[in-house]
């Protein structure tokens, strides 16, 4: 319980400490005209209330992320704990806030177009082929979850294609029609009903007669079974993602960046999404290990239900929560990975857009735009779930390096503290190389194999690569100011 409530208090007070450093570190002015105002449209850019931008975010970068990875990761111990909570504070809120700002002072430009101006136009195209690979490969991802879900839930007619392709034409419509229409009336439904879900089991968590087994006297080493296949550094940092930094958000945040009214709200709306998301990702990573008693018993519950764990979720909720948890386990487990989905089809709509210039606001343009992005998903789906998911994680996390270098280098120029994202971009690269170089082939995690230790020797070696050449540029930006 100490390692729950500490986390807790970590989250909040960073939040309240931390998240306003950043926020006057960047100098946010509600004197500033927002694109929703500036570029209107009734489609894509649209005012919308503070609360329910702040709802739509939430979920928009939540789904089943901060559940499942949380319960997933916690499974090596205690510092995992450590981890939501430093990481969603140092990096994860940051990543979010900062790209969110730089969006909004950028006119809403979509992740690659930000990362093209920082970073060059090489990048700009590896990364916006990167990116759309990613969304689309989210798509199929969180087609094919609810929709085995639903089908295990309803009679035979309705079995997984069928579920599949109602979600599918769901999503068709999310990404068409204007962001105040399906997304912003249903996904603060959905948000809310997530948060309560957290809360609800916080409830139990703290005032119930539940124990908490942290285990701090063992330390924080490793509790997997396999802790030689699965140590730590790096596999636990990208288990944990959602809960702690995402790349995925970077490319959700500019869609409510172009429905954020003032930027002085930007801190509670996307620094506070991200701190939010932390929250429900700690409450289940100890509300996974107080349900089973262990982290052994967990790895055992786990292992008896193919590793799915959505049985869990069900299970917390039908026990700790009754009938309403029941109703919220279902909405928690099957609405929020459809409504990742559906925002993951719209952002490559947006980026596919701004990158040739489309205007968005005649209906058949947003139509010819999908088509493709339409295709592509129907391709990915095609493909063994496994595989694709095997590659969406690393490739999750390796996303949120492109974004924290080129907000490091938007930091540089407008002379403000860039060291708040080049920390986090140094760590973050070394764990996804690492993770790459380490992950046995093959495996689930399939990846290079080396050993461990050559693995992060390589991992460390391109971090200070990518920081020598940062600091390389700010030299040349120094001397570029100095001679004018």
């Amino acid at each position: 319980m100490v390692m729950f409530l500490c986390a807790l208090a970590v989250l909040i007070v960073g939040y309240l400490v931390y998240g306003t450093f950043v926020e006057r570190m960047f100098g946010t002015d509600k004197n500033n005209i927002t694109p929703a105002l500036t570029k209107q449209d009734g489609v894509d850019f649209v005012p919308l209330p503070t609360w329910k931008v702040f709802l739509i975010q939430f979920l928009n970068i939540a789904g089943i992320g901060p559940i499942f990875g949380a319960i997933m990761g916690v499974m090596y111990g205690p510092a995992a704990f450590l981890w939501i909570a430093l990481g969603t504070i140092f990096a994860g809120g940051v990543h979010d806030f900062i790209s969110a700002m730089i969006s909004l002072r950028c006119g809403g430009k979509s992740l690659p177009d930000i990362v093209g101006t920082e970073l060059g136009k090489n990048v700009e195209r590896v990364m916006a082929i990167f990116t759309l690979v990613l969304l689309i490969m989210v798509v199929a991802v969180f087609v094919r979850t609810p929709a085995g879900l639903l089908a295990s839930m309803t009679p035979d007619i309705w079995n997984v294609k069928v579920w599949a392709a109602l979600i599918f034409v769901y999503y068709v419509l999310a990404t068409l029609l204007p962001i105040d229409k399906l997304i912003g009336n249903l996904y603060p439904i959905f948000g809310a009903s997530l948060l309560f879900m957290a809360i609800g089991i916080s409830v139990v968590l703290l005032f119930g007669d539940t124990t908490i087994p942290t285990d701090l006297a063992g330390g924080f080493g490793d509790r997997m079974s396999d802790p030689d296949t699965n140590p730590i550094f790096p596999m636990m940092f990208v288990s944990i993602a959602c809960g702690a930094i995402s790349g995925f958000h970077a490319t959700q945040s500019p869609m409510m960046a172009r429905c954020l009214k003032n930027e002085k709200h930007a801190k509670p709306v996307f620094y506070g999404a991200m701190v939010a998301e932390g929250v429900v990702a700690l409450v289940w990573a100890a509300a996974a290990i107080a349900f089973t008693g262990s982290y052994e018993e967990l790895s055992i519950f786990l292992s008896s239900h193919n590793g799915d764990a959505g049985a869990l979720v069900q299970a917390v909720c039908d026990n700790w929560l009754g009938v309403v948890g029941g109703i919220l386990a279902i909405l928690g487990v099957i609405a929020a990975p459809i409504t990742t989905g559906d925002t993951a089809m719209r952002s490559v709509r947006l980026i596919i857009a701004d990158m040739f210039n489309i205007d968005q606001k005649p209906i058949l343009k947003r139509l010819g735009v999908a088509l493709p992005i339409i295709l592509g998903s129907y391709f990915l789906l095609q493909i063994d779930f496994s595989i694709l998911w095997r590659y969406f994680a690393w490739s999750n996390q390796t996303l949120s390096i492109f974004t924290l270098w080129a907000c490091s280098v938007y930091l540089l120029k407008q002379n403000k503290s860039w060291i708040v994202t080049a920390i986090p971009a140094m760590f973050m690269t070394a764990v996804c190389v690492t993770y790459i170089f380490f992950a046995p082939t093959g495996s689930a995690t399939s990846g290079i194999g080396l050993p461990l230790e050559g693995a992060i020797a390589v991992g460390c070696g391109v971090s200070l690569l990518f920081l020598a050449l940062f600091l390389r540029s700010r030299a040349k930006y120094v001397r570029t100011l100095q001679s004018d």
